[in-house]
């Protein structure tokens, strides 16, 4: 198994590798990295020990004082390579980078040359380095106002706020899903090399998957918002870069206020008629019928859309963010027939909370595939040992 750190593990990136990893406790370790190790020279010391593979996303990317920026995350290199001399430790160290690297800027500079420092010490120790030279990365869970355009804009679209474009140009982007894969393969293949192969230090400039004009994207969200808030219509996430997209919008809606979302139910003479989800998009419906007492889920996605509506019974709907504590709880009736939306990287299930049997209809945007089902169990209430 490979033993992995990340330092700026809190971080967007560093959540999301985190995450990543622990679908595959049978391949990765994961050694746990704390922002005080920069503080505690024997704690850093002890943490490059226990590494085959070190990440390191640690750095600053805003700061009143580009000075500031520049001393501290060249001090953040300086740091690891330092505590890897000392106890004479070769991990394989990748390093984050930035297309800034061809700016004029204190940001770019900063991140160039601690790529070089870090090539200079994979040559002097024969270690292995590699650096990922990436564009801009967006994804759910971006602090808005600091890691991506997309971040705030969604922020602001969700919040009622009025985004503002300051420079409409087209921007290179890439999910952070498919940097984490980028990253985990470039480990699992250095990793692999037999003992005796030395692999030069390399610069990995990583490509783009979607570029999209700041007006035209901005385009795009508004319309997630109209369709989604205003028609309750879910558009059309055949592409990826769409799907991805909308996962992100919907993560940053305000869950605890927003949902259960109650449905339209229209009765006459006949019965009852409701409407539970309005679709551009493809994709699956299933319904289940769940005995008084049963939970069913437990489980969550990583790239699928989907949505739980309830038609009859009573129902109780838990959700869970993977990596942290708080647990958001919906209570559901038949009666008056209602939905929640499951974001991606959050565990949820549902248990029918009435006397009588619990009817609930499931969209999901793709169709099931045994071989890549995209579902991963994890409680979502956690047990205190």
């Amino acid at each position: 198994m490979i033993k992995i750190g990340i330092t700026g593990q809190p971080g967007f990136v560093g959540t999301h590798l985190f995450n990543t990893l622990g679908l595959y406790p049978e391949e990765f370790i994961r050694i746990p990295f704390e922002d005080n190790f920069f503080q505690s020279k024997d704690k850093l010391e002890s943490f490059v020990q226990s590494c085959d593979a070190i990440v390191h996303l640690a750095a600053m990317n805003r700061h009143n004082d580009p000075e500031v920026l520049y001393q501290t995350n060249i001090g953040l290199v300086k740091q690891m390579i330092d505590a890897c001399e000392a106890t004479q430790s070769k991990p394989h160290i990748l390093f984050s980078s930035s297309t800034q690297e061809e700016r004029d800027n204190l940001y770019g500079r900063s991140k160039k040359e601690g790529r070089q420092l870090f090539e200079q010490w994979a040559e002097k120790n024969e270690a292995q380095f590699t650096g990922f030279v990436i564009p801009n990365v967006f994804g759910p869970f971006g602090n808005p106002y600091y890691n991506s355009v997309i971040a705030t804009f969604c922020h602001q679209l969700t919040h009622n706020e009025q985004p503002k474009i300051e420079v409409d140009g087209d921007i290179k982007l890439i999910y952070v899903g498919e940097l984490v894969e980028a990253i985990i393969e470039q480990i699992t293949t250095i990793y692999n090399l037999p003992f005796t192969i030395y692999h030069l230090p390399s610069t990995i400039y990583v490509p783009h998957t979607s570029e999209i004009k700041v007006s035209f994207l901005l385009q795009k969200l508004m319309e997630f918002k109209e369709n989604y808030f205003e028609k309750g219509t879910i558009p059309n996430l055949d592409n990826p870069f769409d799907r991805n997209l909308f996962n992100t919008f919907v993560c940053y809606i305000d869950h605890a206020s927003y949902y259960p979302f109650k449905l339209k139910l229209n009765t006459d003479d006949r019965g009852s008629f409701v409407e539970t989800v309005k679709l551009h998009s493809g994709g699956q419906v299933s319904f289940s019928t769940t005995v008084p007492g049963i939970t069913r889920g437990n489980h969550f996605h990583t790239r699928k859309a989907e949505r739980f509506a309830v038609i009859k019974g009573k129902a109780r709907i838990e959700l869970r963010r993977i990596g942290t504590d708080k647990v958001l709880s919906f209570e559901l009736d038949g009666k008056e027939p209602s939905y929640v939306d499951m974001p991606v990287w959050y565990t949820h299930n549902i248990t029918n909370t009435g006397e009588e049997e619990l009817y609930t209809i499931f969209w999901i945007n793709e169709h099931f595939d045994a071989n890549d089902p995209d579902t991963y169990f994890e409680e979502v209430q956690i047990t205190r040992i």
